[in-house]
């Protein structure tokens, strides 16, 4: 047996995320003995035993451990292709227009760079509709891969650019971006030792891949909401210079001087045959 049915990768996802025959049917909208049957099912075609089964709950085995890997990429393939394929039709735009890509960014960051990449390609013969969608910390990657996105403006090392083309277009230092009142507020500069263990300050703590790292700063989930915590004193963070653009009257940058450098990558599916795309890609490279 040389093939899946992608009903078979979406049931099998269910069980082994869930790890619950009861909670992956819920989710799946089915009842559970036929689920079962189609796990059981799945298991003696592939020949192998996917999960482990007992009176304390189901876990996976290490090929249950491949499947989930290589399941949940063939899922995401397979919607990003549906995407991308009605996208280009029009199918999901009310006016049917064509030629449309969506770009994906990190809200707030290097908003100078994306407005002349916006304005140079829309000076361009032919140039597509972009939508801009801006997204949390990280998330591009995830959009890219299920085809949300045709094209993202992704920061390193933040984001991973592995398993996508890219193209590097900026580098800029970073900042720590605090309460105007605070003691901190008032140094010219500052080092990651400084701003770490801050009393009464803690880093705000941003999710990745849908779960946060452990801390004690509190959980953000967009900047304005960042923004305000860092107004009322509750919290910091560190961003790329160029977030100096979204700062309140509150707040103060004052620049890291050991951080990493952040450099900003337009990233695109290495297996995109888009000419839109690549008429995106080389007026970023002009800039």
């Amino acid at each position: 047996m040389d093939t899946l049915e992608t009903r078979e990768l979406r049931y099998f996802t269910a069980v082994a995320e869930e790890l619950h025959f009861g909670r992956a049917a819920e989710r799946l909208g089915i009842a559970q003995p036929p689920l079962s049957r189609a796990i059981q099912q799945l298991e003696r075609r592939l020949g192998v035993r996917l999960l482990e089964r007992n009176r304390r709950g189901v876990s996976l085995t290490g090929a249950g451990e491949v499947l989930l890997h290589e399941g949940r990429a063939a899922l995401d393939a397979t919607a990003a292709a549906a995407r991308r394929t009605r996208r280009a039709g029009g199918a999901d735009s009310p006016d049917g227009a064509r030629n449309r890509l969506v770009l994906s960014v990190k809200a707030a960051a290097f908003h100078e760079l994306l407005q002349k990449l916006l304005d140079a390609y829309a000076a361009e013969p032919d140039a597509a509709e972009i939508e801009v969608l801006p997204s949390g910390t990280c998330e591009q990657e995830e959009m890219l891969r299920d085809g949300r996105a045709d094209v993202a403006l992704m920061h390193a090392p933040y984001n991973s650019l592995a398993g996508f083309d890219s193209e590097e277009l900026a580098t800029e230092g970073q900042i720590a971006i605090l309460p105007s009142g605070h003691p901190l507020a008032a140094h010219r500069t500052l080092s990651l030792a400084d701003i770490s263990n801050v009393p009464g300050l803690p880093l705000a703590r941003w999710p990745r891949h849908g779960t946060y790292p452990p801390g004690p700063g509190p959980e953000v989930h967009d900047q304005t909401q960042l923004a305000q915590l860092i107004a009322l004193g509750r919290t910091m963070a560190v961003f790329p210079d160029s977030a100096r653009a979204w700062l309140w009257a509150e707040h103060t940058a004052v620049p890291l001087t050991d951080a990493p450098p952040v450099v900003t990558h337009i990233a695109w599916p290495p297996h995109s045959r888009s000419l839109a795309v690549a008429g995106l890609i080389r007026t970023a490279t002009r800039l």
